[in-house]
Parts: C-alpha cells; sequence; structure tokens
C-alpha cells in the first residue's frame, strides 16, 4: 500500500496529496479507523477521500481497508519476532544472504523513491539563501552528520545539530522562512524529535524527512519525504539504503551548485590547518 500511495504522488491532486500525506504520517492507523476521521486528519472533505482510494484502483473505502490490512499483517512485525525469523543460521551463509539481501532493499528503496520529493529537497540543499540544519537519531545520526559533512564542504550555512538540549533550542529559535530543517528519523521514533521538527515547522522553517517505508510521524510536518527501505537480513534495522539515497543527495546537489561548489571545495582544501 506504501508503494502504491508513493507511486501515484505525482498523479494526484493537491487535496489528495494531503490524504496520501496524513495515511503516510499515521500509517497504517491512520487508514484503520473511518474515511471521515481520514478527511478530519488530512483537512479535506470526505468525498476527496472518496476520490483518493478510486484514483489508487479501489471501488471504495471498505476495499481500501481491506488491502491496508493485508499490507499490514505481511509487513509490520516486532523486533522479537525479526529476531526469531533471522536470528538463526542458514545453508547459504550470512555473508551471501546480507549481499542478496541488501541489493534488493537498494533496489526496492530506489523503485520507491518519489522523484519529484528527491528533486525538491535538492533544489533546497542547493538554495544559497537557505540556511540547512540537520539532525539525525541515536543511530541515524551517522547518516546525517554524513550528509552535513559533504554539505559544508560545497556551500554555507550548513548546520549539523546534536542532543544538546541547548543546541537544539536554539536551533528552534533560529528558525524562520529561509532555514531547512533536514530530519533523519527511522523506527524506534522519537517523541523528542517530532516536537523539535513541529515547533521549527511553526516557526517556519521548511522540515524534509528521510525516514523508514512506515514513516516517521514527523512526516506530518514535513514538505518533503524520502523513505528507504530498512528491513535487512539480520534482526536489526539497516541504514545501508538511507546511506545510499543520501549518497545520492549530495551527488545531485553537487552537480547543480556546479562551479560555486568547486570553489568551495578548493577553498576549503587549499586553507592550511587551523
Amino acid at each position: 500500500m506504501r508503494r502504491l500511495v508513493q507511486a501515484n504522488l505525482d498523479s494526484l491532486s493537491n487535496a489528495e496529496r494531503k490524504v496520501a500525506r496524513a495515511l503516510l504520517a499515521g500509517y497504517p492507523t491512520a487508514g484503520l479507523t473511518t474515511g471521515v476521521d481520514l478527511a478530519r486528519a488530512a483537512g479535506v472533505s470526505n468525498p476527496t477521500v472518496v476520490r483518493f482510494v478510486n484514483r489508487l484502483g479501489f471501488s471504495g473505502f471498505p476495499a481500501f481497508q481491506r488491502a491496508l490490512v493485508h499490507d499490514l499483517n505481511e509487513d509490520l512485525g516486532s523486533p522479537l519476532r525479526q529476531y526469531a525469523e533471522k536470528g538463526g543460521l542458514t545453508e547459504e551463509g550470512v555473508l551471501a544472504r546480507t549481499h542478496r539481501h541488501f541489493v534488493d532493499m537498494v533496489d526496492t528503496t530506489y523503485e520507491e523513491l518519489p522523484e519529484s520529493e528527491f528533486d525538491k529537497l535538492v533544489q533546497l540543499l542547493s538554495d544559497p539563501g537557505k540556511q540547512v540544519q540537520v539532525i539525525g537519531g541515536r543511530f541515524s545520526r551517522v547518516v546525517s552528520d554524513y550528509l552535513a559533512m559533504h554539505l559544508s564542504l560545497v556551500r554555507t550555512d550548513v548546520r549539523a545539530l546534536g542532543m544538546d538540549e541547548f543546541e537544539r533550542r536554539a536551533s528552534i529559535i533560529d528558525a524562520d522562512q529561509s532555514t531547512v530543517l533536514v530530519v533523519f528519523d527511522y523506527r524506534r521514533y522519537t517523541e523528542r524529535t517530532f516536537r523539535l521538527a513541529e515547533q521549527a515547522s511553526q516557526r517556519g522553517a521548511i522540515v524534509c524527512l528521510l525516514t523508514d517505508n512506515w514513516m516517521s510521524p514527523v512526516a506530518k510536518v514535513a514538505k518533503v519525504v524520502l523513505p528507504a527501505r530498512v528491513d535487512s537480513a539480520s534482526p536489526f534495522d539497516s541504514l545501508v539504503a538511507a546511506m545510499a539515497v543520501t549518497e545520492s543527495l549530495i551527488a545531485a546537489v553537487a552537480e547543480r551548485l556546479g562551479s560555486a561548489g568547486e570553489q568551495r571545495l578548493r577553498a576549503m582544501e587549499e586553507t592550511p590547518d587551523p
């Protein structure tokens, strides 16, 4: 269901896209109540929800919900269930199994990635009039810092946010319409990350989210969402596909900045160590 919704984002009307965002932000529970509840969450009329599910190919909301329940049963499992399913030895061997799984995971991520959303984020990250703030979680901070460091090589006004409380408060206070807040948030989402994104959004910041296929709650306030698969061959979620998408962003921003990015990189490399 997520793939179906994401694949149709570009063909939806503005009102229908609001329904899609509300569904993905609260997936799967947002679609398991009523059409009226989903319409209320999206801030649209109930007929808009009906048009949305029809656009996806369903005869009505009940048929849409049946497909959603099937998707829920197929995709979502607890960490303990993952450990039981993936923690044992197999004849295939760990190296071959993980190789195959990572290739499939990256391929699926790029197949599901909305190109229009990717292009929007590249445009925002390449805009010299925007200040960029980047934040990640306990593990995803590795990827968020990687993006921030590379962006700093080719443009100015890039800030990597850590876990410090005062640094985060300052980032919210400093946020305005010229701020692009890039949030890396994968399952095991935290309320703290959502609050930061929400408050920054309220101050005018453009929130951009890199998340998993289950969708962080930050999607509720995000203007751009780039999902990546995280389900790995081990009991633990993987950031391999997320890193691949981040590498694509870095490549696209460097290409878009052109000579300006090259000049900054040259200056960075020629500047003596302080």
